[in-house]
This record gives C-alpha cells, structure tokens and sequence, in this order.
C-alpha cells in the first residue's frame, strides 16, 4: 500500500445503513439527518486540519453522532424490550492496535468516550454492564440520567414495533449505527463505532459495534472500519477484520477487499454498510441496504455528504 503524503488526511462517517428512502424520509428528516453528519464531520476536520490524530477526530465525531436524538447512538438510542437504553461503542488505534470498548452502559452521555478510557486506563478491552458503568463513574466521565437518552420517537417505535407482533427486532433496520474513521497527517489510523442497538433487544443482547474486529477494527498495516447493520451476520464472519485482513494480507484495494466481504455477507443473508479508510488517505464506503447516512472530508478540500444509493 503506497505510504501516506506527509499533511493529507481523510475522515469517513456514518449514521447507520437500512431502508431510508425518499418516500419514507421526509425533507424535514433528509435535512436534519445531513446537518448532523456536516456537524461531525466539522468536529472530526477541525482536529485533523490541525495535525492532530486519527484516534481524537474519530471520538470527535462520533459523540457529535452520539449527542444528536436523530442518529441511535448515546442521546436518541432506541429502546429495549423492557423499555431501557443500552449503549454500545468502541474505538481502535491502528498505530498501536490498542482497542477499547463498552457494551450496556446505561450512564455516560458519550458511550465512546468510555470506550476509549477503557483502552486507556484499564488492563482490558471490553467491559459491560454494571461494570462498565462503575468504571465511568472513577474515571469522572460525564454522567446522565438515563432519562436523558430517552426521546419520545424512540419510545413510540418501540410501541410500534410491539404492536406488529411479527418479532421483537427492528427488522427494517432504519436505526442504525452510527461510527467514523479517519486517516491523520502522520499516516495512522483509527476507527470509532457507538449505538445503542435494536429496537425491542432482549436478554441482554450485544450486536457487533463493541467486538474488536466484528464491527470495529483499524490497523495501520491495512485499513480502519466501521460497520453498521446486522450484527450477528457481522459478528459470525467478523467483517471488520476480514476486509482489514484482505487489505493487508492480498493487498487488495478497499473496494474490492469490501465487496468480496460483503458478497459472503450479503449470501448468508446480512445487511448493512461499512466505511474504510487506508493509512495513504484512500477512502471508501459500501452498503447492500438502499441507503446509508454517510459523509467524508480529507485535506484537498473535498466534502461528499449522502444518504440514499443513487447518490453514489
């Protein structure tokens, strides 16, 4: 893989893959879902564009995502079955492939933000529930009320979606995930992943965003991924890591590392996105969903921000 040109940068986002379309998005929706991606893409930009680090503009952006009600992540989560919030999230450096991640935290305001502590100040990769929640607290991470997550749309499709009797999972997948990656001007990656899962989960389920290498990876002999759709399709075939895998080991570009990936993926049944990015500042997304919320910056001053399939 060619090496990176000293000062470029890239960042690649994403709210989450699934069934948006222009007939059930309204404009009012369409516009608010594009302002929030411009408004993390700014945070992520405004780290990079300064020569900090791919880690720091990951975790920028993705708690922009997690602050806004509109993307199911932190504030705006869907609920469970039982009608609570549970958060997922998790970040990697591919310098050092030092990783972090968190899954059912119920009170840090930016799941991420734990996620990265975890990596930092603890001898573990990933830690749940009651645990995970304690350590936030003796890391002085910002706590919440878990009302604070709740929004009343949220709850309503919880209501819906008992009232169809058909399964106890979102199965449109119109919620999704949301994550970033991002090259910085020193040739490293990172990638940062946060959601707080299915409408309707039970029985404490977790999906692929806090697995290492499921819906998170990045190193920088290949490539740094964020996933979104459904996890337990990405967590059998570990979909983050193999496409990091096929970069490194096949030298394949991403695209194509990617596709190969998500024909298995798509195969078993699985939908979803996925977004890349390489240590020269390549960049790339896929998805076999008809949209993905979806955004990309890099240091030539090229922007794209899309939702739906035909906007390439």
């Amino acid at each position: 893989m060619p090496a990176n040109v000293p000062g470029t940068w890239t960042l690649a986002i994403h709210g989450g893959a699934g069934s948006m379309s222009r007939q059930n998005l309204s404009a009012a929706e369409d516009a608010i879902a594009r302002a929030g991606l411009a408004a993390a893409l700014d945070a992520g930009v405004a780290i990079l564009e300064q020569g900090g680090s791919a880690l720091d503009a990951v975790e920028a952006a993705v708690k922009v995502l997690e602050d806004d009600p509109h993307f199911n992540a932190g504030r705006g989560s869907v609920f469970t079955y039982e009608g609570r919030n549970e958060m997922d999230a998790a970040i990697m450096d591919g310098a050092t492939r030092a990783a972090g991640s968190v899954a059912q935290s119920t009170r840090t305001r930016n799941p991420v933000t734990l996620a990265r502590a975890v990596m930092t100040a603890s001898p573990h990769v990933l830690l749940s529930g009651e645990g995970a929640d304690a350590f936030s607290v003796e890391q002085h991470l910002e706590q919440v009320d878990p009302a604070w997550f709740a929004t009343p749309e949220r709850l309503r499709q919880l209501e819906e979606l008992k009232n169809r009797r058909s399964g106890h999972f979102d199965i449109d997948m119109k919620y999704g995930t949301v994550g970033a990656v991002a090259t910085d001007a020193q040739g490293h990656v990172a990638a940062a992943t946060s959601t707080g899962g299915l409408t309707g989960k039970r029985w404490g389920r977790i999906g692929d965003t806090p697995l290492i290498g499921a819906g998170t990876y990045a190193d920088d002999r290949a490539c740094a991924v964020s996933a979104t759709g459904a996890g337990e399709y990405f967590i059998r075939i570990g979909v983050a890591h193999e496409i990091a895998a096929r970069v490194r080991l096949q030298k394949e570009a991403l695209e194509q590392a990617a596709a190969t990936v998500f024909s298995e993926l798509t195969e078993m049944g699985g939908v979803g996105g996925v977004i890349l990015c390489a240590p020269d500042g390549q960049h790339a997304w896929l998805f076999n969903t008809p949209a993905m919320y979806r955004g990309s910056a890099s240091a030539d001053g090229a922007r794209r921000i899309a939702i739906y399939g035909d906007e390439g």
